[in-house]
């Protein structure tokens, strides 16, 4: 056991000494080791106790104790110390804290001393309690010794504590900051960074340890530098955007009271932007099936037209050979152009058109042929091999055709871009119960950046004027309505490979449709609605020749009255016309003449708009899609006329 000091000089070295020790303890446990020590120095007590109070539980724990079996927190000495210290008992111990109210209850030392450890307001976190065998070894000085250790003491763990929140506070701050997904730096007036979180480290590939101290924009790339200078220097904040690579970065610097010191916010909107765009070009969709709606009313009106004026001179027999050539033509062209509308009502929603059993290697063929001129404009060489007994597949065959059109025109397209010769290989395997059609070319290829996005409706890499985007994107959606897939094999520089795999699971014989009625050979009365002029014209010319009476009428309203007024055995009605419509004539009539109403045979250039759809399935009665061949009427007609009146 070391000597405890003489004189008063000493004392005070020793405190100094522990005052310096303290000043950097930041742990509590490092603080009361330390005081423990300079009490030991001071006083060689027998025994030293020093026991902490938890500021939230309010508990006592023993921090310290020199002796082997370590003080209880209820030791009397040391409640005695808390409540009644600082207190010296230099004699006869357990008399006089009897005095006080406490007995110890076992054998008292010769001599003891205790304090509390006080902070602000006099708050009590602890206690230090001194005892030594020796009489007459505790007197003043070694009270005031004990004083003065617990006040430093008291003031270095209120310290730790206060750091240790401090710590917490910017643990939680960071872990608070690290956990936005905005990128966050701040820097100062001087232009350093003061620290950053980490989504800015991940940002701009830099330890998130390194930042602060940095400059602030040697951290970012050089194109950033002057849009965020700039955005930096103004005091109103202001959102740029940011790119790289193919990443899009919001940005805003928001000012600091300190003038040049900023905080700069980074947000990654590359995913919110995709979303974004992906909403725009779902409008887009839905603007473009209106559209077509309009469109294909409007251009099957006069295709209707050309296809009936065309059947009825055809039908009259009256036409020059000269001329029965070229009124041949006239209507195959029209019929080419409704393919055409057909096809972007087909874009516009998903109809199920018409499938039959085909083989795949006619269908590859008749596509070839439609583009031989094509093919041998651009100095390209297509092939076709099938493998020999391929299994049938029930399919559109028109719709399938305009994949295998638009796959081979654009490998052609492709190939010429290269201003040069090229091939096209169009192959046919067995593909699972199916077949696996390749179209594969040896042109410049398909960017890897570019793969992900060519199926997407409007994405073209074509000049303006020259692509829409969509041709893809409905092939997609035909061959996916067909149960099969598209594949892209990229080969940069080297030329890509479409597959087109359409499985087989034809489906059981559908039944033979029943043979339609003949036309009655009576005269009927026919009343046809519509608001086109020259389909009235061509309406009324066709019947009449056929022997019916004929009555026109160019709205729904004047239509309604002729039906209420005299019985028709027909009623040809459009649907779409100024005024009164044929879907509101035809709820009018059903309400005042219910048997009236089951003579209407809707004729409509509209069938994209689900409503319309919709409203002609519900009735549950046959209807004319313009444009439309005579023979078509002569069908619905007889049709018509075979139900009981």
């Amino acid at each position: 056991m070391t000597k405890p000091p003489s004189n008063d000089g000493q004392f005070v070295a020793r405190l100094t000494t522990l005052a310096q020790e303290l000043a950097g303890a930041y742990r509590p446990a490092t603080a009361v080791e330390s005081a423990a020590r300079a009490l030991t120095d001071l006083l060689s007590p027998d025994r030293l106790s020093i026991v902490l109070l938890d500021v939230d539980t309010r508990h006592l724990t023993v921090a310290y104790d020199s002796a082997p079996d370590l003080a209880r927190t209820d030791d009397p000495l040391v409640q005695l110390a808390l409540r009644c210290g600082p207190r010296l008992i230099a004699s006869r111990v357990a008399a006089e804290a009897r005095t006080l109210g406490v007995e110890l209850g076992k054998p008292a030392p010769a001599a003891w001393i205790g304090a509390p450890l006080l902070v602000a307001a006099g708050q009590p976190i602890g206690a230090v309690s001194v005892s030594t065998e020796r009489r007459g070894a505790f007197g003043p000085l070694q009270l005031t010794a004990v004083q003065a250790v617990a006040a430093q003491l008291a003031v270095a763990l209120e310290n730790a504590r206060l750091v240790e929140l401090l710590s917490a506070a910017k643990r939680e701050w960071e872990q608070t900051v690290d956990a936005i997904t905005q990128g966050i730096c701040i820097v100062d007036s001087k232009g350093m960074a003061r620290r950053g979180n980490r989504q800015f480290a991940n940002l701009v590939q830099t330890p998130i340890t390194a930042i602060p101290g940095r400059f602030w924009l040697s951290l970012l790339p050089p194109a950033w530098a002057e849009p965020v200078s700039r955005a930096v220097t103004e005091r109103t904040p202001t959102p740029i955007e940011l790119r790289a690579g193919d990443r899009v970065l919001g940005f805003m610097a928001l000012p600091l009271k300190e003038a040049g010191a900023a905080v700069l916010v980074f947000e990654d909107q590359t995913d919110k932007r995709r979303l974004q765009d992906q909403l725009i070009q779902s409008e887009k969709m839905s603007a473009i099936g209106q559209l077509i709606a309009g469109v294909a009313h409007d251009l099957n009106n006069p295709l209707a037209s050309v296809v009936g004026f065309s059947d009825f001179l055809t039908e009259s027999g009256e036409i020059p050979p000269a001329l029965a050539e070229p009124l041949q033509v006239i209507r195959q062209e029209a019929e080419r152009a409704a393919t055409i509308v057909r096809n972007l009502l087909s874009f516009a929603r998903s109809q199920e058109a018409e499938r039959t059993v085909q083989q795949i290697r006619p269908i590859l063929e008749s596509t070839l042929a439609l583009l031989r001129n094509q093919l041998m404009a651009h100095k390209v060489e297509a092939t076709l091999e099938a493998e020999p007994d391929l299994p049938d597949l029930e399919v559109n065959a028109n719709q399938i055709t305009q994949v295998f059109v638009n796959l081979i025109s654009n490998a052609t397209q492709a190939i010429a871009s290269a201003g040069r010769s090229g091939r096209i290989w169009v192959t046919a395997r067995r593909w699972l119960d199916g077949v696996a059609v390749t179209i594969a070319d040896n042109g410049p290829g398909i960017p890897e950046e570019l793969v992900p996005r060519v199926f997407e409706p409007f994405f073209t890499t074509k000049k303006a004027g020259e692509g829409t985007g969509l041709g893809l994107s409905i092939c997609q959606g035909i061959v996916k309505e067909h149960g099969g897939r598209i594949t892209l094999d990229a080969r940069p520089g080297s030329g890509a490979a479409f597959t087109v795999e359409l499985p087989g699971g034809v489906s059981a014989p559908r039944p033979s449709p029943t043979a339609e009625p003949a036309l009655d050979a009576r005269a009927l009365r026919v009343l046809v609605v519509d608001d086109e002029p020259h389909i009235l014209y061509y309406m009324r010319a066709t019947l009449e020749s056929w022997g019916h009476t004929v009555e026109v009428a160019t709205d729904g309203a004047y239509a309604l009255e002729r039906a209420l007024a005299e019985p028709f055995d027909a009623i040809i009605c459009d649907l779409r016309m100024p005024h009164l419509g044929g879907r509101e004539m035809y709820q009018r009539l059903a309400r005042q003449d219910p048997q009236a109403a089951q003579r209407i045979v809707f004729a409509t250039g509209d069938t994209v708009r689900g409503d319309t759809l919709h409203f002609l399935e519900s009735l549950g009665r046959p209807y004319l899609h313009k444009p439309f061949a005579l023979a078509e009427l002569r069908r619905v007609l007889g049709r018509l006329t075979a139900q009981p009146r």
